[in-house]
Order: structure tokens, then sequence, then C-alpha cells
């Protein structure tokens, strides 16, 4: 990497990655090709399973740090936290990509979610964000980047995104009131919204697949993001590149976002 998008000595823990379809994945494949040090998180299992898959994933990227993180539960984000304060002393970038909602909560009626499956969606999708962020402030004595995913259905309905909708909805706002209570310290707080990518989280919404293709025949660019190009992204709202931008959602959706809902029309008539 060259000029100013140079992460060389930044500390960056990044939450989120499932497997190589991850866009968290992306996102510090990108962070580590410009030089930051990486911390990566895993959801703990009773079989160890998700701490090996992660470990064998990034060991190309030789993460400093591989930490259990259930954001439901506080005392697993303290001792993420101790132990990169115990190893790096400092934290300049947090990377969230976490979201989660019960697969029947994610099709069907939207007035049929139960009141559990919209607190869980919550919780894990938008408030993470929140707890999160409490404990990376201390950390973050130079300043520093938070960045969050979101997709388009948090501001407009998406056939099945349903609770995800309203999570996103949150989180996006959650991006603003961070960045404002943030700001003063030199953190800055803001959110991607990428367009539809086959992943294991989003491969739980309904007719996904449906999505993909429509996006991909609607949008200017007529493909889909890549992970790698959210990556790409990530790396510029991390860097000095981006000092002044803090509380924005940033598309990188191949221009999906800007097109009006009658081409879908055009489309539905097209197909009869």
């Amino acid at each position: 990497m060259t000029g100013l998008l140079d992460l060389t000595g930044k500390n960056a823990l990044v939450t989120g990655i499932a497997n190589n379809r991850s866009i968290a994945w992306g996102i510090a494949q990108q962070l580590h090709k410009a030089g930051a040090n990486l911390a990566v998180t895993y959801l703990p299992d009773d079989r160890g399973r998700m701490k090996s898959k992660v470990e064998e994933l990034t060991a190309p990227l030789n993460p400093h740090l591989i930490l259990p993180c259930n954001v439901q539960d506080d005392s697993q984000i303290d001792a993420m936290y101790s132990a990169i304060q115990e190893k790096w002393g400092r934290l300049d970038i947090l990377i969230h990509c976490l979201a989660f909602a019960n697969k029947e909560d994610l099709s069907g009626s939207f007035s049929n979610i139960s009141r559990a499956g919209f607190q869980l969606a919550l919780d894990v999708s938008a408030y993470s964000l929140i707890a999160l962020c409490r404990g990376a402030k201390p950390l973050m004595t130079a300043g520093g980047s938070v960045i969050t995913l979101t997709y388009i259905g948090g501001v407009r309905v998406i056939p099945n995104y349903n609770v995800m909708g309203i999570a996103k909805a949150a989180l996006e706002m959650n991006v603003k009131y961070l960045a404002a209570d943030l700001g003063p310290h030199n953190i800055r707080v803001n959110g991607i919204s990428a367009g539809p990518i086959r992943t294991l989280a989003s491969s739980a919404v309904g007719d996904i697949h449906k999505m993909m293709h429509y996006a991909e025949k609607i949008a200017p660019l007529r493909r889909l993001v890549s992970q790698l190009e959210v990556g790409n992204v990530a790396a510029f709202l991390a860097s000095d590149l981006a000092s002044c931008v803090t509380g924005q959602i940033i598309y990188a959706d191949c221009g999906y976002e800007v097109m009006g809902s009658a081409l879908f029309e055009e489309e539905k008539t097209e197909e009869g």
C-alpha cells in the first residue's frame, strides 16, 4: 500500500469472521495488506470448532490475538479488551461485523415476529456496537476508527429481511449517536452498507438468491460487490484518508442504492 492509506503500526480488532465468505474476512485481509496488526474474535462453542476454524483461516494474516467473544456476555467483552490492553496497550481500529436473528424471523409475516426474537436480533445486531465501543473507548488513546456493517434493508423494506431490517435501522442510528458521543475523543464511527453477498448469515434470509440476482441486474455496475471490495472501503475508513469522515453510512453496493423501485415493476412485467 502506498500514500496515506497506510495502516502500519495500527492495531485493529476484527469481529465476526465465521468462514472464508464472511465480509469480516475480506476486511481483515485488506487491513492486513495495509499493514495493520490484527486481533480477531470467534464465537465460543462447547467443542471449540469455531476457534479452530478461525485459527486455520486467519493463520496467513498472522493475527496477534485470537479471542473468544460472545457479545451477549459483558464479561467476555471485558476479558477481550483486557487481553488487547495487555498485548498492545492501545487500540486504533474496531471492526464490528456482527448480526443475528432467528431463521424463522427472516421470512414470512413481519407481524408474527416474537418479542424474544425481536429482542435477540436487536441485542446481537445493534446493541453490541454500543457495548464494543464502550470497551474500546479507553483503549483508543490516540483516537480511532470504528466501522460497522449494515444493509439497505435498514432504510427500505426488503422481502424477508424482516426483523433484521429493524436491527439495521437501529444500528445506523447507533453510528450517528456514537459518532457524536465519541467525536471529542477523535474516535470516528461509520457504517458500510454493502450490497447482498452470499455469506453464512445471508443464507438464512428467505429467497436471498433472488435478491442477489435482482441486485446484479439493476445495479449500475451490473454486478455484485465482493468481500474484498468492502474490505477496501473499510481500509479507507480506517486510514488517515478518511480523517474527517464520521457518522456516515457509505454504500458499497455497485450503485444499487440509487436505483428506483420502478425497475422492479418492469422486471416483474417482463417475467410475466
